[in-house]
């Protein structure tokens, strides 16, 4: 879980999702990209990552990633706790 690239791109797309648009209709992983300056692939490589965490979640097309608040506030917690 750890695994946050020097540079904080998951710390990123995690914030870019929250922003009020992302959190009606959620990312792309083409969106992600885009934002990122990256391809596709190198794109859903993090997001899967965020997913595989819990931090994310699909709809029912796995299109759209939106942030899983209640998993998110569960991680903050624990390093609130000095885990």
């Amino acid at each position: 879980m750890l695994r946050i690239p020097v540079d904080g791109t998951r710390l990123r797309i995690l914030t870019w999702l929250g922003e009020p648009a992302a959190v009606e209709r959620g990312l792309t992983a083409d969106d992600v990209a885009t934002r990122l300056g990256v391809t596709r692939p190198a794109a859903l490589t993090h997001l899967r990552l965020l997913t595989a965490l819990g931090l994310l979640y699909t709809g029912a097309d796995h299109r759209y990633y939106r942030r899983d608040e209640v998993r998110i506030a569960e991680v903050a917690q624990l390093f609130g706790k000095g885990w």
